[in-house]
């Protein structure tokens, strides 16, 4: 079987999983008692892969592992696998070397009890490993992690000299493959094209000529989601100006143009790329 060329992932998390740790009411003492909208938006996510026929890498937070194991079983039933989205959905240069070990090891330790083991993969929250926070490749080393999807090549959350295609980065502890999201350059800027507001505000055309582009060049392109971008009535906050555009900027009809892209592209899961030196 062709194995795809490209990589869809979903970081499965909350709609309250906002790195705004200073909005009283979003802080993780409070998220109990905020209402929940993790297993319907999942769901949504599984038809529309299901409907798609395509495999695809959750990071999961585990947070969400330990209050709904049943999700993490649906998600592993239905062919897709898992890695770790991080316990509390923190940025990580806003930790140190310890606090940061022990974060991973808590969700490492509630994606194990909901059966997803063993956990090899680790994508940061908001993309926050970058340039503040190397030191993170050598604790997510040590701990079992042979495969890292944090750092982005833009400017606002890492870095547009950062490499655009999988690679091996060397840490005391031992290589760490790199999975970067995909981006492309726009008007005389490094645009985010494969997540987050770059991807819903881009047609399914300029995503799968960008797509191409990057296949073209012998690149796989990985594309990400939060199933909150999927839910038809999302509960909606106040958050500061750059987190709010970020979180809510056109998302209706976001189904229905991932939808096009799922159709007319190829993609699978990470563990399906052709093997990656390092790796």
């Amino acid at each position: 079987m062709e194995r795809p060329r490209n990589v869809f992932t979903v970081d499965l998390e909350e709609w309250f999983h906002v790195c705004a740790s200073g909005l009283d009411a979003l802080r993780p003492e409070n998220w109990e008692r905020l209402p929940s909208r993790v297993v319907l938006t999942t769901r949504l996510v599984l038809d529309l892969l299901g409907e798609m026929d395509v495999r695809a890498t959750f990071f999961v937070v585990g947070w969400v592992a330990e209050r709904n194991p049943e999700l993490v079983a649906a998600v592993r039933r239905a062919g897709h696998e898992i890695g770790s989205h991080s316990h509390l959905h923190r940025r990580v240069y806003e930790l140190d070397r310890e606090s940061f070990r022990a974060d991973l090891r808590s969700s490492v330790r509630a994606l194990t009890a909901a059966g997803a083991s063993p956990i090899s993969m680790f994508r940061a929250p908001e993309w926050s490993i970058n340039d503040r926070s190397l030191w993170a490749l050598d604790v997510l080393t040590e701990e079992g992690i042979r495969i890292d999807a944090s750092m982005a090549p833009v400017k606002l959350v890492g870095s547009p000299d950062y490499p655009r295609y999988p690679h091996v980065r060397n840490t005391d502890a031992g290589p760490i493959t790199e999975v970067p999201p995909l981006v492309a350059d726009r008007f005389r800027h490094v645009m985010p094209m494969g997540w987050g507001w770059g991807l819903r505000m881009s047609s399914p055309q300029r995503i799968l000529r960008t797509i191409e582009a990057a296949n073209r060049a012998g690149l796989p392109a990985v594309l990400t989601i939060h199933p909150w971008e999927l839910d038809p009535q999302p509960p909606r906050v106040k958050l500061p100006a750059r987190l709010q555009f970020a979180h809510y900027f056109r998302l209706s009809g976001f189904g229905r143009r991932l939808k096009e892209v799922l159709r007319h592209g190829s993609f699978g899961r990470i563990g399906d790329m052709t093997p990656l030196s390092g790796t």
